[in-house]
């Protein structure tokens, strides 16, 4: 999910395979705690959970569209509450590089993407949500000190994957609006109470054209 080459080949292959996709769940990514760069030289954590959401997403929403009631959900996270958008730096190239708070952001740019295409398309019902914090590999390797602060409290992988599969198949999910952020299957808000963290919008359809520029470099092959 950090290659955005293979991510255009995965994504033309199954087109071409399948002649519907009922539902996508984006929910693969990373914390990396130092500032790493991929092979293609993009902010690993960026270029995971952002850019690489936004191309598989994006990518196969034709293949959406020829579907009955299709639904895309994101598994973002409650720590995307903390951060504001930062459009100026979306690499993480200014200042000290804090994995906990680039994961973070990338997570608030997940919601904002929800919001953005459920305006954009829609024949599609898009959500977002918020798992709690569960015992899997991935928060013990990332954040090791968390994990054993809280080790006793986290909820079962199980737990956590239950608003995914109730807003993947229940109809009561559908009824809500496209475009939503949730938690234990209750729409809630995206901003916490006299928290600074609302953009404008100028702001998020900056985030929109950066993330069409850089898709448009790699889909043509010319970076």
């Amino acid at each position: 999910m950090s290659n955005p080459r293979r991510i255009w080949q995965f994504a033309q292959k199954f087109s071409q395979e399948n002649k519907s996709l009922n539902v996508l769940v984006n929910n693969a990514g990373c914390m990396v705690n130092q500032r790493e760069l991929t092979e293609d030289g993009l902010e690993k954590n960026f270029a995971t959970n952002t850019l690489g959401t936004y191309i598989l997403t994006t990518a196969l929403i034709p293949l959406l569209e020829t579907s009955e009631a299709p639904r895309v959900i994101t598994v973002s996270s409650g720590g995307m509450l903390v951060q504001k958008l930062n459009v100026n730096d979306l690499q993480f190239e200014s200042g000290q590089f804090d994995g906990t708070m680039a994961y973070a952001q990338n997570k608030r740019q997940q919601v904002i993407l929800t919001e953005q295409w459920a305006k954009l398309h829609k024949n599609i019902h898009f959500s977002v949500m918020h798992p709690g914090w569960a015992d899997t590999p991935a928060v013990r390797s990332s954040m090791p000190d968390f994990y054993e602060k809280m080790k006793n409290r986290l909820r079962t992988e199980a737990q956590g994957a239950d608003t995914v599969v109730w807003l993947a198949v229940s109809p009561a999910a559908s009824h809500h609006p496209s475009g939503l952020f949730f938690q234990d299957r209750k729409p809630v808000s995206t901003h916490l109470p006299l928290a600074q963290t609302r953009s404008s919008q100028e702001e998020e359809e900056k985030l929109l054209k950066s993330l069409q520029q850089l898709t448009e470099k790699f889909k043509n092959g010319s970076l």
